[in-house]
């Protein structure tokens, strides 16, 4: 039975195929049409699920969108109504376009599928998913556990912001939700929004600036806006919040409350806007430690899976699996809206369709049971004549090698300092580069994440990176004693690997304290010893594991920085034309295609890409 699932129309749209209860492919718009967060339908993801799953149109057997419109619509009717006449002004603004298009979307749907292939009856076939569901679906389905507490956290789906229950077998029950406006997502992205940053964009780098402040308006935070009960469920206070009746999130009262107006973007960052960041952070973690806790509680299990824009927070994560609780978590790689679009197809194809879960164990691959994301390369990829050829049509200069000798050039360039732009194999489905699309660097160059920053990424200076490191010796480096293999847990790096000398002196305060090395990795280190973690497994990814041997042999550090592969504001790559282009236009000194190897200071002057950084939105 072959399910097709789609998100779209709101952001990150995409589109994922599973067939006989197996993920065959999913991916985002954005990084077919390059335009970041792509909220259109996502004809291009579809086209390319069906093509990477061998299926006709007319042989797929559903079509799950992940939200149901109809009752996104009626909570903003109802909102206008209880807040009128105040939110005529921001209802007037939305009614013309729910309307024209989303009040209407099962039609725009079905008009969208007849131009794959007219006449195959798709109205039997297209179904609708409540959307904290489908959030739901991608948690606890791909994962490893039989059985496990499910909690999925947003900014709002059709009402529910948050919610809760359990998934057994091929089943899940939600029990509790929390509806809107009370929303965790929009407490966090109204902060983003008043700290200069863009809405459903910039969360991660209010998550990111935080250890440059102190909580010094947590408890205003808490007194004034949001009253969290004992067991996590929470109401904010909307005297405070622009978002149900203007057009920006918050308003003069918030304003008065912190001191001022929102910082434009753009504008310098001061130790108040880091303060507020470091506020915001500790008071949603403080919300899900007790979310997590009760839900522990309430249903005795020990392990739990989450989902939804909420779960992106990987500070908060962590704290959650050293809080004890549960002694192992799993979270969607693809958490935010992307991700609704393979819960809604899992959601159909087991509940529904009953079709089994699948695991690795399951499927005589032998060993512990592994989740059903295949390490979340489940993108496009492209094989070597198709590499060589791209890079031939764009005039690059480069040597084909074999497997060996091309992780041998990398790792020995990566040893002596590079930036290695790694472009292999099927690209990650989520917001995080993992190994197959990546810009790579050595974690022991205190200048290494400054140069990343400012001369390769193109983006604020503050923005920490993140560490791979070889599974099997995670441990040694960092305080943590599980997988990590989406990047979603933070986690300290080890006492002994820490330069607590170097950290505590000169004293300096905000992003000044950036400059001074905290460990023997400190590109990866952030200014309160935490990392982003990623463990890396031969499994999912041996050629990214191969390299990072290669360079402990080289080195014996068995960690290396990685960063998506693109610029401020450019979706992650995802052809090799998007790579040579990235490659040409930013400082990035080599770049490792399939197997072709290129030099930056090899390749014509005249194809530099110096418009590149500007090609894109700030993001």
């Amino acid at each position: 039975m072959r399910v097709l699932g789609i998100s779209a129309f709101y952001h990150d749209s995409a589109a994922a195929l599973v067939e006989d209860g197996r993920i065959v492919a999913a991916a985002q718009e954005e990084r077919f049409t390059r335009r970041k967060h792509d909220a259109s339908y996502p004809a291009h993801a579809v086209e390319w699920c069906l093509a990477q799953g061998a299926v006709a149109p007319r042989d797929l057997d559903r079509v799950v969108f992940y939200d149901k419109p109809f009752l996104k619509f009626e909570r903003l009717l109802e909102t206008t109504v209880a807040f009128a006449p105040k939110g005529f002004r921001s209802f007037a603004k939305a009614m013309p376009v729910w309307i024209k298009e989303k009040l209407f979307q099962k039609n725009l749907l079905l008009r969208k599928l007849e131009t794959l292939e007219p006449e195959t009856g798709w109205r039997e076939k297209l179904l609708f998913a409540e959307h904290h569901e489908s959030h739901a679906a991608s948690a606890f389905y791909p994962s490893p556990f039989r059985e496990a507490a499910v909690l999925t956290m947003d900014g709002v789906g059709e009402w529910a912001t948050t919610s809760a229950g359990v998934g057994r077998g091929a089943d899940i029950e939600l029990t509790r939700e929390i509806h809107f406006p009370h929303s965790l997502g929009l407490l966090y992205s109204t902060f983003t929004y008043y700290t200069g940053f863009r809405v459903n964009s910039g969360e991660y780098k209010v998550m990111g600036l935080a250890p440059y402040g102190e909580p010094l308006f947590a408890q205003s935070i808490l007194d004034n806006l949001i009253d969290i009960k004992p067991d996590g469920s929470f109401r904010l206070n909307l005297d405070y919040f622009g978002y149900c009746t203007g057009l920006e999130m918050t308003n003069s009262r918030f304003d008065a409350l912190f001191g001022g107006r929102a910082r434009a973007p753009g504008e310098p960052l001061e130790q108040r806007h880091m303060d507020l960041a470091a506020s915001v952070q500790a008071v949603v973690e403080e919300a899900v430690l007790r979310l997590t806790r009760s839900l522990s509680e309430e249903t005795g299990l020990r392990r739990l899976c989450l989902a939804g824009g909420v779960a992106l927070n990987c500070v908060a994560n962590g704290k959650a699996l050293r809080d004890g609780r549960f002694d192992d978590i799993w979270i969607q790689p693809a958490a935010g809206d992307a991700g609704g679009a393979l819960g809604a197809a899992l959601l159909a194809s087991h509940r529904l369709l009953g079709e089994p879960r699948w695991s690795t164990a399951e499927n005589g691959s032998g060993g512990d049971a592994m989740d059903a994301m295949e390490g979340a390369f489940l993108g496009p990829e492209y094989t070597q004549e198709e590499t060589a050829q791209a890079l031939d049509e764009a005039g690059a200069r480069y040597e084909a090698l074999s497997d060996e000798a091309l992780v041998g050039a990398a790792a020995s360039a990566l040893a002596d300092g590079k930036v290695v732009g790694w472009f292999q194999g099927r690209m990650e489905f989520g917001p995080r580069a993992l190994g197959a699309r990546s810009i790579l660097g050595d974690p022991r160059n205190p200048d290494m994440q400054r140069m990343l920053n400012l001369k390769v990424k193109f983006r604020e200076s503050f923005r920490p990176f993140a560490p791979s490191v070889l599974a099997p010796e995670a441990s040694d480096w960092f305080e943590l004693d599980c997988d990590s293999p989406y990047m979603l847990l933070v986690a300290n790096v080890k006492q002994e690997r820490r330069r607590v000398e170097e950290a505590g002196a000169p004293e300096r305060f905000g992003v000044d304290r950036l400059h001074v090395p905290r460990s023997d990795v400190p590109a990866v280190t952030h200014v309160d010893f935490s990392a982003r973690v990623q463990t890396v497994h031969p499994t999912t990814n041996p050629r990214y594991y191969a390299l990072i041997e290669a360079f402990k042999e080289r080195t014996g550090c068995p960690v290396l920085v990685n960063t998506s592969f693109n610029v401020r504001g450019e979706p992650i790559v995802c052809t090799p034309e998007d790579a040579f282009r990235c490659f040409m236009g930013t400082g990035m000194d080599c770049l490792a295609a399939g197997n072709c190897f290129l030099r930056k200071e090899e390749q014509d002057p005249a194809l530099a890409g110096e418009a590149h950084k500007d090609g894109f939105e700030p993001d």
